[in-house]
């Protein structure tokens, strides 16, 4: 039997992929983030599979739900808020199922900053501008950052920034980003992308955490910085759709 971790993107049940839902359909059992999840994802599993949720199980109680479901013959779907391969204890929960035999596999999702830049109609990469986006987070309460992964080294770059996990440090981080980018610099902090209850807030480094504060945010939450996010961005033209270009191609 196998365990099946399922992105389950920033939260809609419209945003899963048509793999996930048809191993969700398929799975007698499935465990949930229920924090973060629209009541709709869970919705897809058959009327009688066991669901569990999360959100107040530590990773040992997680474990051994995982390990009991597959010593009974059963398949499990493992549901992850956003997409795997970010911040989702991915890799502590495999290695765990490896020690005990058990298969498991991914399936990916939509990731959160992706919805976010979506819900703003926003590229996060603009020719000429900037052509690197930057996934990071910050230390709160949470598992200590690598030395050289400090914001002020990722800002001297001057690429897009999205920052997970950081809401409530919102204040402190936009004093930190200001040297390098400026406190006319566009923010936007988008509150569960594509859920009711959805938010979006524009600023720059300079009032974003008034707007934050403001609106009571603690959590669900990501922080865009960076140039790319101007309303009205006047930007070089890729190289790709350069008329020059196209006539090379066109030349026999």
């Amino acid at each position: 039997m196998t365990v099946h971790f399922i992105g389950a993107g920033p939260g809609a049940a419209d945003l899963l992929t048509v793999r996930a839902v048809e191993l969700l359909r398929a799975a007698p059992v499935c465990l949930y983030p229920g924090t973060y999840l629209d009541p709709g994802v869970p919705a897809y599993c058959a009327p009688d599979a066991e669901l569990i949720d999360t959100q107040h199980l530590d990773l040992d109680q997680i474990t051994d739900h995982l390990v009991r479901a597959t010593a009974a013959g059963k398949d499990v779907a493992r549901l992850c808020s956003g997409d795997p391969s970010l911040y989702s204890a991915l890799t502590e929960q495999t290695r765990r199922l490896d020690a005990h035999g058990i298969p498991w596999d991914v399936t990916p999702g939509v990731p959160a900053y992706a919805a976010a830049a979506a819900l703003l109609g926003a590229e996060l990469t603009v020719p000429e501008l900037v052509q690197s986006v930057v996934l990071t987070r910050t230390r709160a309460r949470s598992t200590a950052m690598p030395e050289p992964e400090a914001l002020p080294n990722f800002a001297a770059t001057g690429a897009t920034l999205a920052l997970h996990l950081a809401i409530t440090r919102v204040r402190s981080l936009a004093a930190e980003l200001t040297t390098d980018y400026g406190p006319d610099c566009p923010v936007a902090v988008v509150y569960r992308a594509s859920q009711p209850g959805q938010l979006v807030l524009r600023g720059t480094l300079a009032d974003i955490a008034d707007q934050v504060e403001a609106a009571g945010l603690r959590q669900a939450a990501v922080i865009l910085v960076g140039r790319a996010l101007a309303p009205a961005l006047s930007c070089a033209q890729s190289h790709l759709y350069d008329p020059a270009r196209a006539r090379q191609v066109a030349e026999p």
